[in-house]
């Protein structure tokens, strides 16, 4: 049985690094790396997770192809349970370039692949009972399961006594609100990026976004604002929490592994505040290495960063 069932998209990356400009066509551009690694919000948050020593299962869907075999295989060696993950015939599993600039800020191009087909029929519900907490990865990134569907399975989810945590993508197609709307009522934790939240409320500032989201039923608004830290409120309490001082090498992942930080310290019942120092180590931690995943450790190496890491002034 997991603590956490992370339910969303499953990804492909294969990322290049440093991307200095566009090839135009017919042309090449060298770059100093390029490798392959899990992606997704439901992979990524699970994996940081499993190495935090909480335990977990990812489920989604991927395609009957040689990107779906590494999928499954590389959360199986994290130790993560993958039985809710389902193969989809006709389509191929989702995948994304991810080209890294020299100071570790993303572009993406990508493909929705098999995540397009997931919907709230594919939830297994027996998995997802007796968890702690069910976490929805990119929401907003899978058309068949965001919106009411997305508001059904958290509502059951819900009903189980389990605490629903929902994160959000960008949405090209500007619908926000529109699609997470429906959900907000059935989310306990509500944990966007400082962009999203400002397209989904319609507000600027940290304070003025979580007012609206509890006033739509979250009980824990989580923002994460990067360079700046990330900003907390739940109940009566709100922080404003400064950033660990590192050096970036890519960014890539980097809101997931907050997210997994701030899971773990709510599956360790930490206080809120301590939960966003957590969720802030883990997410400057993961940015000093290439990959989504691969700067992340265990919870006493995590510690350890933060008692001799300095928070930004």
């Amino acid at each position: 049985m997991s603590d956490v069932v992370c339910l969303g998209i499953l990804v492909a990356d294969v990322v290049a690094k440093p991307v200095k400009q566009w090839p135009e066509e017919g042309k090449l551009v060298l770059v100093d790396q390029m490798e392959l690694h899990t992606g997704g919000c439901a992979v990524n948050t699970g994996i940081d997770l499993a190495r935090l020593g909480v335990k977990v299962s990812v489920m989604g869907k991927v395609g009957n192809d040689a990107f779906g075999d590494f999928m499954i295989a590389a959360l199986q060696r994290e130790g993560i349970g993958t039985d809710g993950v389902q193969r989809q015939e006709g389509v191929n599993t989702s995948a994304t370039m991810v080209c890294v600039a020299a100071g570790g800020e993303r572009s993406f191009i990508h493909y929705l692949g098999a995540n397009a087909e997931l919907t709230d029929e594919d939830v297994d519900f027996e998995i997802i009972r007796g968890a702690k907490i069910l976490h929805i990865g990119s929401a907003l990134l899978v058309p068949k399961l965001d919106g009411e569907p997305l508001a059904r399975v958290l509502r059951r989810a819900r009903e189980m006594g389990v605490t629903t945590c929902v994160d959000t993508a960008w949405d090209s197609r500007g619908r926000w609100m529109e699609l997470v709307g429906p959900a907000l009522p059935y989310t306990d934790i509500c944990v966007p990026s400082l962009e999203e939240a400002r397209m989904i409320t319609g507000e600027h500032e940290p304070e003025a976004i979580a007012r609206v989201l509890l006033a739509a039923g979250v009980k824990t608004v989580g923002i994460k604002m990067g360079e700046q830290g990330c900003y907390v409120r739940a109940g009566g309490e709100e922080y404003l929490v400064p950033p660990f001082c590192v050096e970036a090498v890519d960014a890539n992942g980097a809101g997931d592994a907050w997210v997994a930080g701030f899971l773990c310290g709510v599956v360790n019942g930490l206080s809120l505040l301590d939960t966003a120092r957590l969720a802030n180590a883990v997410g400057a931690m993961s940015v000093t290495a290439m990959g989504a995943s691969n700067g992340v450790r265990s919870l006493p190496e995590t510690e350890a960063f933060m008692a001799r890491t300095p928070v930004r002034q």
